[in-house]
This record gives C-alpha cells, structure tokens and sequence, in this order.
C-alpha cells in the first residue's frame, strides 16, 4: 500500500505543482474580478459532476465489484464487465451533458444566483459553463478508466493523467488569450481540450495492460445492475465535501463580488496536501483493503486501516497547522502580481487559513470511506452525508452576515469534522475499526513535534516575512520557511519516536 500511496502521491504533487503554476498565471491575468468569478463557476460545474459521477459514487461501487470480479473470475470476465460498464457511463453521462448544455441558464441560475443580478457575469459564466460541460463526459470515463488501472496495481499513468490537465491551461491561457473575447475563454477551451487529452491517454494505458475497452449499447446485465444498485446511494454520499464546495459557491455568489475567486485561489492551495495525501492513500488503499476484506483477512484489514490513518495523521496534521500559520505569506508569494492586490491576498489568506482547520478531516473521510465501500456498503456514507448537507447549508446561512467571506469555508471544514466523525463512529461500532496500540502511541508522540515547527513557523514569519518584499525575496523566504519547518517535524518525530518517516523512507526505497 505504501508503495502505491508514494506513486499516486507523487504524480499528484506533480500535477499540484503544475497547479500552482496555472493559478499563479490566472491571478495574474484575471485577479479577483468578474472573468475569473465567471470561468470559476464555469469550472465549478464539471468538476462537481465528475467528483459526484466518476470518481465518487461510480468508483466507490465499481473498484471493489471489478477488482473482485478480477480476483474470483479472471481478466476474462472482468473486462467483459468493464466494457459493460463503460458503454452505460458513456451514454447515460453523454445524455446528461447535452441535456446540461440546452439548461445551462438554470444551471447556472442555481448554482450562482448573485449573479443574476449583474447580466454580464451571468451571461459569461453561461457561456463559459457550455465550453467546459463536455469535459463532464471525458473526464467521468477517463475517471472509471483510472479505477480499472488502479485495481490491477498500475497506479502510475492514472496519477499522471492530471497533469495534462494544468498543461492544456496553462498553454491555452498563454497560447489562445489573444485569439479569444477573454482569458476566460481560453482557460474553458483548455478544459475541453484537457478531458480529451486525458481520455486517450488512459484508454492507451489500458489497452497495453490488456484492458482495451470498447463502446456498445448498454445492457443492463446482473453485474451492471448490482453496479447500479450499489452506486445509486453513493451519488450523494461520495461526493459530500463536493456538494459543500458548490454551496459554498451558492454562498460566495450572494456575497461581494470577487469571492468566489477569493474562496477559489484558497481551496487550490489546501487542495496540495488533501490531494497529495488524502487521495493518494484512498486511491491505493481501496483495491487493497477489496481485497483483504473479499478474502475474508479481517485482522490483516483492521491493520490496513489503522496504518491508512496513522500515515494520514502524521502526514497532514503539520500541512494543517503550516497553511494556518503561514496563510498571508503562503497567499502573497504566490499570487501577490498584476491583478492580484494586497487587499485581496489578505481576504484569501483569511479564507485559506478557515478551510485548513478542517484539512485533516477532509483526509480522514478519504481514508475512512473505503472501509464502507470495500464492505460494499455505499448506502451508510449516503446517509451521513444528507446529513451533513443540511448542516452545511444551514452553517452557511448562519455564517454569511457575521463572518462574509470566511463564513463558506468555516462552514465546510465544520460540516467535514462531524462528517469524519460520525464515519468514525459508525465503523467503530460495527467492529471494522479497533485502533491498535502503535496508532495510539504515535498519534501523541506526534503532539510535542507538530507545537515545535508551529512556534518556529510563526515566530521565522514575523521576524522575516514582509509585505514590501520583492517577488523573489518573498519566494526565498517562503522556501526556507518550508524547509525549517520540514526538518524541525522530522526531527521532533525522530526525539519524540513518532516514527512514521523510517516507513515512508523505506518505502521510496522498495519503489526506487
């Protein structure tokens, strides 16, 4: 397991480095005005399918059923499934594009009513939103296509696939700007052509590893229906933190214009360590942990997940307190140019720092989940999830006067901990979650580490950081501000027998 966390996490780092460097052009060309609030939205709405459709419930229900079928049957009727699978999700998600693109003035009118309010914004976000909606159907198909190669342990190109996607941003912003109405434009036609990229891409991966898949029309076969019927709870369930993201949209449309671009450039940054760490460890740990428990090796499951969370634990726990603690210098090296200003650096520090409180449940739910889904229960995180839905949109409501912008991520990382919580809960109590003596042990050795590189961080920022500092002065002191705090957490590990990098190390090793 940990040699698929250190792929996928290392191919995500990549493309969040990538990330970063498309955000920064973005800042830079569209700042926090009306463009950007409209190419958001516009980006918003496929990703938010994607995370509810493909890598949500359909992989949730599909990964566990075709590594099974893979185990107990053979290539041979695995792929048969597969193909079966793949012709449903092409049609069905094909039908759900065309009809999103005739109904994108709805669809926008709900899921950004401020901006109903100014006709321009409205206008572009619908036009943007048509431009990128296809990318809904590739990149869902492209997402099933990564479980398939996943299951069978080729965690590689799936990972890498998402870096085509910041590539295509990035050279549509720089190449097509000129040649369209906006840099809005030419970031939504990156998209498009970003979900093409990344479809062919692991379709040819799948070919080589004898997983070649075709299109037919859909049958709904004993394996599709148990598919479908496992699926069907998990629509709401697996995609929770991604529906809490489109209320906060909801709510950032609502409020001062540039928020949602405000709310947008602080999610990107806490998105770095959810998705280096948090999808890195649930991605390999769901095809393992399908096993174990299918082979019926309960002890040997039970310590799968206690070493998931406490390789979770120990890796996001010091991200959590650097992004609070370093927010302003983190937001105005990176973003601090062109359209960017001072005031609306401030704002998103403020933002990032709120979402950062809730980063190691945000983790914990990727970890947790696939101790449901691996037991084919899809049903359960559906229904916390409704739950927490409606706490979330009740937060926000609550939260827009008193806190404005940073009312949206409060809420989100609020309604995360009671999410990761009550996960918790329920898995304990049903005796598939016993934490062991050595997760106990490090959890609070890790304690006396994470006070230490906390007090060095705020105390080096204070003395070194400041706001009249050149682009490169302020890049210098960010790097070494991350690279102090990096080694005074390994060594606090190290004093107080946390342990946990001797693993990780040993680990890069077996994959070297």
């Amino acid at each position: 397991m940990i040699r698929g966390i250190l792929t996928v996490g290392g191919w995500t780092m990549a493309s969040r480095i990538l990330g970063f460097v498309r955000d920064v052009l973005i800042a830079s060309s569209l700042g926090a005005g009306l463009v950007a609030d409209a190419f958001f939205v516009a980006l918003r709405l496929p990703n938010l399918f994607r995370r509810l459709f493909g890598e949500g419930a359909f992989n949730a229900a599909f990964v566990p059923q075709f590594a099974s079928m893979l185990a107990t049957e053979g290539p041979g009727p695995a792929r048969r499934f597969a193909i079966e699978a793949f012709s449903l999700m092409t049609v069905w998600l094909g039908t759900l594009t065309v009809l999103g693109m005739i109904g994108m003035p709805w669809i926008v009118a709900v899921i950004a009513p401020g901006f109903l309010g100014i006709p321009e914004k409205f206008g572009l976000a619908v036009e943007l939103s048509r431009i990128t909606f296809p990318y809904l159907v590739l990149i869902c198909l492209a997402a099933m296509v990564s479980g398939i190669l996943n299951a069978l342990e080729q965690f590689g190109v799936a990972a890498a696939s998402y870096v085509l996607f910041n590539v295509c941003m990035i050279v549509a912003l720089l190449g097509l700007t000129p040649f369209v109405a906006t840099g809005g434009h030419a970031l939504a036609w990156g998209v498009a052509a970003a979900g093409v990229a990344q479809l062919a891409l692991l379709m040819v991966a799948a070919s080589r590893a004898g997983m070649g898949l075709t299109i037919g029309w859909p049958k709904l076969t004993p394996a599709v229906r148990q598919l479908l019927k496992k699926m069907a709870p998990g629509v709401v369930g697996a995609g929770v933190t991604q529906l809490n993201l489109a209320v906060d949209v909801v709510i950032a449309s609502l409020l001062p214009a540039g928020t949602v671009s405000l709310l947008y450039y602080a999610d990107r940054i806490q998105q770095l360590p959810l998705g280096v760490i948090g999808t890195a460890i649930g991605t390999a740990m769901l095809p393992t942990l399908s096993r174990q428990v299918g082979a019926g090796d309960n002890a040997v499951a039970m310590s799968t997940q206690n070493r998931a969370i406490e390789y979770a634990l120990i890796l996001t726990l010091p991200a959590t307190i650097a992004l609070i603690i370093v927010a302003w210098p983190i937001i105005w090296t990176l973003f601090g140019r062109g359209a960017f200003d001072v005031g609306s650096a401030h704002l998103t520090a403020q933002a990032l720092a709120a979402y950062a409180i809730g980063l190691p449940a945000f983790v914990l739910i990727k970890v947790l989940a696939p101790g449901f889904f691996a037991r084919g229960d899809t049903a359960t995180p559906v229904k916390i999830g409704m739950v927490m839905v409606a706490a979330h949109l009740a937060m926000n409501l609550s939260f827009m006067g008193p806190l404005g912008h940073l009312g949206p991520p409060t809420a989100t990382s609020l309604a995360s901990i009671m999410n990761a919580a009550c996960l918790w809960f329920v898995l304990r109590r049903r005796g598939h979650l016993r934490i062991d003596q050595r997760l106990r042990s490090r959890a609070l050795r890790v304690i006396p580490a994470l006070a230490a590189m906390g007090g060095v961080l705020w105390g080096m920022q204070h003395v070194l950081f400041h706001e009249a500092m050149s682009g490169i002065v302020r890049l210098a002191v960010l790097a070494l501000l991350t690279a102090t705090g990096l080694v005074v957490y390994g060594i606090g590990l190290q004093l107080c027998g946390a342990g946990g990098i001797r693993e990780i190390m040993a680990g890069i090793r077996r994959r070297r």
